[in-house]
């Protein structure tokens, strides 16, 4: 049996253990030592060693440092929520920064996450401090995640600071599934209907005209809009994809304008039930945001601007704009925040009772558990509402086709019989 030499933490005392364990696989040796009570951070098949050895030389540069791989994009949200859960529970049991970034990085598979993290090692070995190493990589480390680990350092609490950022990402990953799984079923019935009506209009439909126009039979007006229709779809089919990417297009030309763009977002919070879903996802986002910043320590001001850019609407951008500047000029968040008008009394009140208790962070908590629960409500009611539309409409969608072929049908049997 292969012999897996590994090295592992002791999650109970946090001392560092290096032994040997006989299994099949790596998979069954990684169980065994878990077993133990053991976080592994480094597992290899003996034998394995050198030319292993010899693969990490080759993906390090001439300086001895790694190299990138090349990746588009931003960091995956869900990997960033493992990535700051780990980094949390290894800073817990009282690593140095430095070996807990080296290990998750070992771990990471090639991409964003683990190009970020190499950065990040190089900038804290050259001496700058986490939250300035973070600072370089914009595609992994935004600036809610920066200022909290800036204020983690300098309160001498990074590993509460990371377990809060950890709570609020995973939070945060779970309301967006939420709705995201809830929209699968109602767009995959849209989609699939809407093919398979188009397959009628498109190849269906003109056979049956040409059985019409071969016995000169007498077409009712039903018959006769439905032919037009199909007609429409043979001559400009390009228009279905084309119409749809054309508004988008336009949609995102007029939000590059700040004006057009706070219409736009005004226009689409008054969309019945969506607008809706949308407005209190947001308050929720930021008043989440808000109260794990204050609670770690942000100061408000710079808390404000970061809940504002985490809002993505300009009518909220707008409104924390306004909440800002009143509070620099020495008013409280109560006040202005009832002037916006872009959340209930409910959300004022609790702001201003939790300004004259102290303990605004744990209001802006309630108000974010509260909205969600909200969301989570008004989705699942969403969802009711459109699947006995969709049954309703594609059943009128499929009877007037059926009405409208079977119609000349009939009156074609009895010229014939």
């Amino acid at each position: 049996m292969p012999v897996y030499s590994y090295e592992a933490m002791d999650q109970s005392t946090g001392a560092e253990v290096k032994d040997t364990v006989e299994a099949a696989t790596e998979a069954e040796a990684q169980a065994l030592v878990r077993q133990k009570g053991f976080f592994v951070t480094k597992i290899a098949e003996k034998g394995r060693d050198k030319k292993k050895k010899k693969d990490k030389d080759k993906k390090k540069g001439p300086t001895g440092k790694k190299r990138k791989t090349f990746s588009l994009g931003r960091v995956n949200a869900k990997k960033l929520c493992t990535f700051t859960r780990q980094l949390s529970t290894l800073q817990d049991a009282g690593l140095p920064i430095l070996r807990s970034l080296r290990i998750l990085e070992g771990q990471a598979k090639p991409g964003a996450l683990k190009n970020s993290l190499i950065g990040v090692i190089d900038d804290v070995e050259g001496g700058n401090t986490l939250s300035e190493a973070m600072g370089k990589q914009p595609k992994c480390f935004d600036n809610l995640y920066v200022n909290m680990v800036k204020a983690g350092e300098a309160g001498g609490a990074l590993e509460v600071i990371l377990q809060r950022l950890a709570e609020f990402k995973e939070r945060a990953q779970s309301l967006k599934k939420k709705v995201q799984g809830a929209m699968i079923y109602p767009c995959a019935v849209v989609i699939v209907a809407t093919a398979i009506v188009g397959f009628i209009m498109y190849y269906i439909i003109p056979k049956f005209k040409a059985i019409f126009d071969g016995f000169e039979v007498k077409l009712p007006q039903i018959t006769v809009v439905l032919i037009a229709c199909s007609n429409a779809v043979v001559d400009y089919w390009y228009l279905g994809p084309a119409i749809p990417f054309g508004l988008w297009l336009i949609v995102k030309i007029i939000k590059k304008n700040k004006l057009g763009c706070y219409i736009i977002d005004r226009i689409t919070l008054k969309i019945p039930i969506l607008g809706k879903i949308l407005e209190k996802s947001i308050v929720a986002r930021t008043a989440r945001t808000l109260g794990t910043l204050i609670a770690s320590g942000v100061p408000i001001l710079e808390a404000l601007l970061i809940a504002r850019d985490t809002s993505g609407n300009e009518v909220f951008i707008r409104a924390y704009q306004h909440i800002y500047t009143a509070i620099r000029e020495g008013e409280s968040m109560a006040v202005p925040l009832k002037e916006t008008r872009v959340v209930d009394d409910m959300v004022v009140n609790m702001v201003d009772v939790g300004e004259e208790t102290g303990a605004l962070d744990n209001m802006l908590y309630k108000v974010a558990d509260v909205y969600d629960e909200e969301v989570a409500v008004l989705v699942d009611g969403l969802i009711s509402i459109l699947e006995p539309i969709m049954v309703v409409v594609l059943g009128l969608i499929v009877g007037f086709i059926v009405i409208a072929l079977f119609m000349p049908l009939i009156e074609l049997l009895n010229k014939l019989s």
